[in-house]
């Protein structure tokens, strides 16, 4: 199995990728999909990379690890595939852009239209067995993700990072904040929203007036 990497991402990440560590991962990755059923599709695995370059990336949101149920996860942290119920996080991120910019709740889950903006959608974990959450956690993948993140940080200026709850925020550590945006609050999942700490924060309306100040065309959420 090879990573199936656009150019400009696997310029940057060449000797990322050239890894011990994630030439086993691979590995592991190729058995897994080989014996038992995993998510995404395979071809998936690192789509939110083909959705936004590496010159084309000014937001991060950070997911945890793909949805584990059939016809939901397609590469892109939060999105679902057209026709798909919306899971409760999604749900609710639809509801606070409501509140936050006054857009009508949309009628598809798909969130490829954002990634196409430069919003790259990223799992700390990018494949998963189906039925079975965190199973391909602590394999490689949030070796090769972290470094993605640190990449950004180092090399591009006034992104904007949204991280949700206490999981991705262990992430700012690997983020310069004297040249980036970094936003954080609780998870948009009904335990972390229902609760206070999601509905509110306004990321998105943040976001966007971060981009305008810094010369980038804002995002249409």
């Amino acid at each position: 199995m090879k990573p199936d990497l656009p150019p400009d991402w696997k310029k940057e990440l060449q000797e990322e990728i050239r890894k011990e560590y994630f030439q086993d991962l691979l590995q592991f990755v190729k058995q897994e999909y080989a014996e038992n059923t995993c998510f995404p599709p395979k071809d998936l695995i690192f789509n939110a990379f083909r959705h936004s370059t590496f010159e084309n990336t000014k937001v991060v949101i950070l997911g945890q690890d793909p949805y584990p149920n059939p016809g939901q996860a397609h590469g892109l942290c939060f999105s679902v595939n057209d026709g798909v119920k919306f899971p409760p996080s999604l749900k609710n991120i639809f509801r606070e852009i409501e509140n936050d910019l006054n857009k009508p709740i949309p009628f598809s889950g798909n969130l490829e239209s954002w990634a196409d903006q430069g919003v790259l959608l990223l799992n700390a974990t990018l494949s998963v067995r189906a039925g079975q959450a965190g199973s391909h956690q602590k394999k490689g993948w949030e070796i090769f993700t972290d470094r993605v993140i640190s990449l950004i940080s180092t090399k591009k200026e006034h992104v904007v990072f949204m991280l949700w709850g206490g999981f991705a925020q262990k992430k700012m550590k690997l983020i310069d904040q004297t040249k980036h945006l970094v936003l954080t609050s609780g998870h948009p999942s009904p335990l972390s929203a229902n609760r206070g700490y999601w509905f509110g924060n306004k990321h998105f309306s943040q976001t966007n007036e971060y981009l305008s100040k810094n010369g980038k065309k804002p995002i249409d959420w």
